[in-house]
């Protein structure tokens, strides 16, 4: 891990957000050529995988901005190459968001050169994994619950509960859910351990799957170390992911919905649900690097990025949320019932992602921070 995730972001967010930080860019001049974007697998299209999602190659053609991407397979890896520079945007989820301002990664964005901002959903445009001293430091992107993946020819109906990859037991065919269930290989994973205990263990007072004393963390650990048993590869690659459900046997697992729509693409046995203990989630925002050498192609993508056809065909393409109410509605590739499946009514019910910090309300400030989850999470992978 780079060392500026152990130095600020990553211990307890120590780094002060003191002083009122101001955006760089005041006016968007002639574009630089490029644009270097850090983003999640399918969140930047253009076509190569299905000709009928492609949002970057109009925008290539008006602003004259080659969008060049890379993929990464988990927050820490986003922090980390934000870390290394070279790059202009980040696609930041709510546990990384925070460690990038904190660590001076990001700049502020001058929302007044954004001029679709006032199209954001009310519900995100001021969210705390982004906004800091009612500072903006990105622009919202999409979000989405984190679903339970399940293959439809081993459970005939929907599981009622996450207990399928968390306990160990017989699943409907008869069989052991040991070595057929995953994981996701991120620390941010013991969130949904914390929040299956909030329903089966309220003794232990969980109020907050994110603010976790040491006895909830203690027994967040005790329950990954039994799933450790069960788990026959953590995931991290959306790719590999869907691999493992073709042909290595795995019938469960946590899953975005963008595996669960490439898989049902080719007709594959799966399905999705959120059980009933509720679900985590993610909102992404397109975060600027404080160093970014094309700012001028970089505020072009951040306007292009809340254009309502981009937001609703990404949904459509990803089983996300866009972040501007008005793509739920004409979108072809959506349909006028795409919002409703994808669970944009149920934002109260997520529990988004956001990094753990040591000072946190719900436990008098007597958190357990983040880079303890980090080191202690390789330790439960390892087997520790």
């Amino acid at each position: 891990m780079k060392t500026f995730l152990k130095s600020c972001t990553a211990i307890a967010l120590a780094c002060s957000f003191s002083g009122q930080a101001v955006a760089q860019v005041k006016e968007i001049g002639k574009g630089e050529g490029q644009v270097n974007i850090i983003a999640w697998p399918g969140y930047i299209e253009r076509g190569e995988t299905d000709k009928n999602y492609d949002w970057v190659t109009e925008f290539e053609k008006a602003s004259g901005c080659k969008v060049n991407v890379k993929t990464a397979a988990t927050s820490d890896e986003m922090v980390a190459l934000m870390n290394e520079g070279g790059f202009d945007l980040v696609t930041a989820s709510g546990d990384a968001s925070l460690r990038l301002v904190a660590g001076k990664r990001v700049q502020p964005i001058n929302t007044d050169l954004v001029k679709s901002w006032s199209t954001i959903d009310e519900r995100l445009k001021d969210a705390p994994w982004f906004t800091v001293d009612s500072q903006h430091y990105g622009v919202p992107y999409q979000w989405g619950p984190n679903v339970l993946m399940y293959n439809t020819n081993v459970f005939k109906e929907a599981p009622k509960s996450w207990n399928v990859v968390f306990e160990p037991m017989d699943l409907p065919d008869g069989k052991p859910n040991k070595g057929r269930v995953q994981a996701y290989d991120g620390a941010i994973h013991i969130a949904d351990a914390a929040n299956y205990l909030m329903a089966h263990k309220p003794d232990l007072g969980i109020k907050d799957p994110y603010e976790l004393n040491e006895d909830q963390y203690k027994a967040a650990l005790d329950l990954l170390r039994v799933q450790r048993t069960l788990v026959g590869r953590y995931w991290h690659d959306a790719m590999i992911q869907v691999d493992d459900f073709k042909n290595e046997g795995v019938v469960a697992s946590g899953s975005w919905p963008f595996q669960v729509n490439l898989l049902g693409s080719e007709k594959q046995p799966v399905g999705s649900t959120i059980p009933e203990e509720g679900a985590t989630g993610w909102a992404d925002t397109t975060m600027m690097h404080v160093d970014a050498a094309n700012p001028n192609c970089a505020y072009m993508w951040l306007e292009h990025s809340l254009n309502p056809k981009l937001q609703g065909d990404l949904a459509a393409w990803f089983g996300s949320n866009p972040v501007v109410p008005a793509a739920c509605k004409g979108n072809e590739l959506l349909t006028d019932a795409g919002c409703k499946a994808n669970g944009f009514e149920d934002f109260a019910k997520i529990k988004f992602w956001r990094t753990p910090v040591s000072k946190c309300a719900s436990q008098n400030d007597q958190c357990v921070p983040y880079y303890r989850w980090v080191s202690d999470y390789i330790g439960v992978i390892g087997g520790r």
